[in-house]
């Protein structure tokens, strides 16, 4: 069997162990199309590819992913890179996310984090502070979902040690969300 070949097999069987976690991914839309539809925004973040993958989701809320809408409020944390070096020089690196959440954030918000290993530490001060702003979030997971898992309201796990078969899976569930939020918002 070729590389190819055996990457292509890896990949089928994470994105067919995805199906464990639609009861997750329901409730991550219903908390979301609930945020939306309320008036509230989604406030989403991650590093490195999972920043790519948080300003393609931003993309998919504000402009449009298959249906003719209304635009949906969504902001990606990090992307500016004068607020994120100002906080990262002047507080730390640790807080480029909590720090816009605390100024962004309102209730009714939720929080929306992409980590391949659940253990970045902005990632995990956005959820704690999201926690204590009574904030919900929904969190994007690989691996065994790391020290992000128990803050997150709601954990999506793509339970593998790869980070492109995690982040191939968090685009399926990514997209996926999408399906049930282009239905649900008014």
């Amino acid at each position: 069997m070729s590389d190819f070949s055996k990457t292509l097999q890896e990949s089928i069987a994470v994105l067919a162990s995805l199906e464990e976690l639609e009861p997750t991914l329901l409730r991550a839309a219903d908390r979301c199309s609930k945020c939306l539809n309320g008036g509230g925004k989604l406030l989403i973040c991650g590093n490195g590819g999972s920043a790519a993958e948080a300003m393609h989701l931003v993309g998919e809320l504000v402009g449009r992913y298959k249906r003719e809408r209304r635009p949906l409020a969504a902001l990606s944390l990090g992307t500016d890179p004068a607020l994120t070096s100002c906080v990262g020089n002047d507080y730390s690196y640790d807080e480029i996310f909590s720090r816009q959440l605390r100024a962004l954030a309102r209730p009714g918000d939720v929080l929306v984090v992409f980590s391949t290993s659940g253990r970045s530490p902005n990632v995990i001060a956005a959820l704690t502070v999201a926690g204590e702003m009574g904030i919900g979030s929904v969190a994007f997971l690989g691996k065994d979902g790391g020290s992000a898992l128990p803050l997150a309201s709601e954990a999506l796990v793509v339970r593998h040690s790869d980070t492109a078969r995690i982040q191939e899976g968090h685009q399926v569930l990514m997209h996926s969300l999408m399906d049930l939020l282009e239905v649900a918002v008014a």
